[in-house]
């Protein structure tokens, strides 16, 4: 479904221009408005840590949480997210999170063995940034940015990134003991996207942002089937249209991403993984047991989901008021494993910083002639004190006559959850602020 609008010479071309170096462009992004609007663009500088306010991103939402957080526009991986900060309610002051956070690939093989795309290093994506018009961004402001090597340097502005909020539906709901009263509260999200065509695909990069400090990270694939890849003859692929004449051809959307964790303003975190076992009932028991191990990650892995299995990056400098150390919990999502390289065949990898490892397979990043430039082979036995997360979700995608025209979206992606951030709900009533931990006086 590639063989495009976008020429095959083409392709090559930017995939030249991609291996020629790692450059990043800074672009402005502010908070949410009430009404959507254009903004005018800004110079493509590098934000400085903690950014001005031409790059900030500042959203308090109507449940009174506060996320805060920078933003640039690199000229592979497209929006990138900085210095990410997290203040629920009852919290004094933000609490860090991430260093940065950006999609680090999307590798889309094709079912046939034709032909393979690395849509961010080789194929164009942050240059196919796309203009949204308000309808799309609905209730808050899209940003103008200029776009690095933009494809059409007399015209590099691109009305290309909303920041809006949107309901999730119920943050939580409880009935009192007495049955007088239920306490319930309606979720509020603060969300970030962009729209990156490739070929005939549209990417939907999102960054949902919730008042109870969960972070969702998705891509959205739309756009169209490219009517160029129907082919009958070669016995894959789903009939597309009237009879049996045109075969979609199948392929993967092998998409990761990079976390760079800082909680509580450290990027000394420690990550632990959670293994739990069902074992029969014991003599006089009434049900199964459950036994959960915990195995502190010091040096690098490629990891595998698993029935019970959890990973969780923990603060080595912060607790919360109950005296815990915070920690987000990695969520992963549904995923359809690729098995045809060794760097799609892990769901999540545990790296020790480098600057250089910027994209999990045709790395870009300037490492030394003869280093590796996929993300399996710098899992290598180095300790852990700067752990970077790489995490792989996985679509095989079928064509299907819905899918034309244009194609739904369909989503793939992962979240991070709080663990221990706060002492109780962020969003707890105050009616029920004293209800953290073991009941009093036998109440």
């Amino acid at each position: 479904m590639r063989v495009n609008r976008n020429s095959r010479a083409r392709r090559q071309s930017l995939r030249r221009r991609a291996m020629a170096g790692l450059l990043t462009a800074g672009l402005a992004l502010g908070g949410t408005a009430a009404t959507p609007a254009f903004a005018r663009p800004e110079t493509a500088a590098a934000p400085a840590a903690e950014c001005g306010a031409a790059y900030r991103i500042e959203q308090k939402l109507s449940t009174g949480t506060i996320w805060r957080m920078c933003r640039r526009y690199d000229k592979y991986a497209g929006l990138v997210l900085e210095h990410v900060s997290y203040q629920p309610p009852g919290e004094s002051r933000p609490i860090k999170v991430l260093n940065s956070a950006r999609l680090a690939q999307i590798d889309v093989p094709y079912d046939d063995g034709s032909v393979e795309y690395s849509d961010l290093t080789g194929a164009g994506f942050a240059q196919g940034l796309m203009n949204m018009a308000p309808a799309e961004c609905p209730g808050g402001t899209i940003k103008t940015v200029k776009v690095p090597d933009a494809l059409d340097p007399g015209h590099p502005n691109v009305n290309g990134v909303c920041t809006t909020t949107r309901s999730r539906g119920h943050a939580y709901r409880m009935q009192s003991d007495d049955g007088n009263k239920v306490y319930q509260a309606q979720g509020k999200d603060l969300l970030v996207y962009t729209v990156n065509k490739v070929g005939w695909y549209e990417y939907i990069t999102e960054w949902r942002f919730q008042d109870d400090g969960t972070v969702n990270m998705n891509v959205g694939a739309t756009g169209s089937l490219s009517p160029y890849d129907y082919d009958a003859g070669d016995g894959r692929g789903w009939p597309i249209g009237n009879g049996a004449r045109s075969y979609a051809t199948s392929h993967s959307h092998n998409v990761f991403w990079r976390l760079d964790f800082g909680l509580d303003g450290s990027s000394r975190n420690r990550f632990e993984q959670y293994d739990s076992v069902v074992s029969p009932p014991a003599r006089g028991a009434q049900a199964p047991s459950n036994k959960t191990t915990r195995t502190t990650v010091t040096k690098e892995l490629a990891g595998d989901a698993k029935n019970m299995r959890w990973w969780r990056v923990a603060s080595d400098t912060g607790k919360n008021k109950d005296g815990h150390a915070r920690s987000y919990e990695i969520v992963p999502g549904a995923s359809t494993k690729y098995l045809g390289h060794d760097f799609t065949k892990h769901d999540i990898y545990f790296t020790e910083y480098n600057p250089c490892e910027q994209f999990a397979s045709d790395n870009v990043g300037n490492c030394g002639t003869g280093a590796a430039n996929t993300v399996d082979k710098w899992v290598n036995g180095q300790t852990l004190t700067h752990p970077v997360v790489w995490v792989n979700v996985g679509f095989h995608h079928v064509a299907r006559d819905e899918d034309q025209q244009p194609m739904p979206v369909h989503w793939q992606g992962f979240s991070i959850a709080p663990r221990d951030v706060t002492a109780m709900n962020p969003l707890t009533p105050p009616a029920l602020a004293d209800r953290n931990g073991r009941p009093r006086n036998g109440s």
